[in-house]
């Protein structure tokens, strides 16, 4: 009641978005080694999925912590990203090693990142219209 009368964001919300956040910074490393590492056509396309990723994870995570209603468009973003990314992870994974490593980052990191931010996306109150006031 109090966090209430104080505009403060919940604990589970402040919670919630420094995980969000430190998934987005996680990204900015892993973007280096991934053009360090790949061919430059490929490394071009993860690099900016991942970057699209993190900038989604950080608006929506520090907008989280700030108590900010307006992170349903990049939490949804961030879903939607994640979620294509363990799925181009997986079908594009060489059997064996290659394809474990993806389908452990799909269970312990994508996929339930993607869950958490489509929660916060469809929990979050949607954005008011502004009355049309040229007409």
């Amino acid at each position: 009641m109090a966090l209430m009368a104080l505009n403060l964001p919940a604990p589970t919300a402040v919670w919630q978005g420094r995980v969000l956040t430190l998934a987005g910074l996680t990204l900015l490393p892993w973007m280096g080694y991934l053009a360090a590492t790949l061919p430059p056509a490929e490394a071009a396309a993860w690099t900016a999925l991942d970057a699209l990723e993190a900038l989604c994870l950080l608006t929506a995570g520090t907008r989280l912590v700030r108590g900010e209603g307006s992170l349903r468009l990049p939490a949804a973003g961030a879903a939607l990203l994640l979620a294509a990314d363990a799925c181009a992870d997986l079908l594009t994974s060489a059997p064996g090693a290659e394809l474990a490593a993806a389908a452990a980052m799909a269970v312990c990191a994508e996929l339930p990142l993607a869950a958490l931010c489509a929660v916060l996306a469809r929990r979050s109150p949607r954005p008011r219209m502004r009355a049309n006031r040229g007409l």
